[in-house]
C-alpha cells in the first residue's frame, strides 16, 4: 500500500504539466507594480527631502526643485524611466 502510494506520487511529480519541472528561467515581471512602486518611492524620497529643506530655511519651491535633482543624482532616475 505505500510502496504503491508513493508510486503514484512520483508519476505525478513527474508527469507532464508539473509545476516543479517546468519553471521559467525568468520571473515574470509586471511592470505596472514595478513602474507604480518606483514612482511611489520617488514621490515619497523628494517630499521628505522637500520637507528637510523647507525646516533648514529654503523656499518651499527651490526645495523641491533641489530634492527632485537630488534624487535623479543620487538614483540615476529619469521620468522615461517609469514609463514603459
Amino acid at each position: 500500500m505505500t510502496k504503491s502510494l508513493l508510486l503514484i506520487c512520483l508519476v505525478l511529480a513527474v508527469a507532464p504539466g508539473c509545476t516543479f519541472l517546468h519553471k521559467s528561467s525568468k520571473p515574470k515581471e509586471n511592470t505596472s507594480i514595478s513602474t507604480e512602486t518606483a514612482e511611489n518611492f520617488r514621490k515619497r524620497w523628494v517630499e521628505k527631502r522637500s520637507a528637510d529643506l523647507v525646516a533648514q530655511g529654503t523656499a518651499a519651491e527651490a526645495a523641491r526643485t533641489q530634492a527632485d535633482a537630488e534624487f535623479r543624482e543620487k538614483y540615476d532616475f529619469s521620468p522615461l524611466q517609469t514609463k514603459r
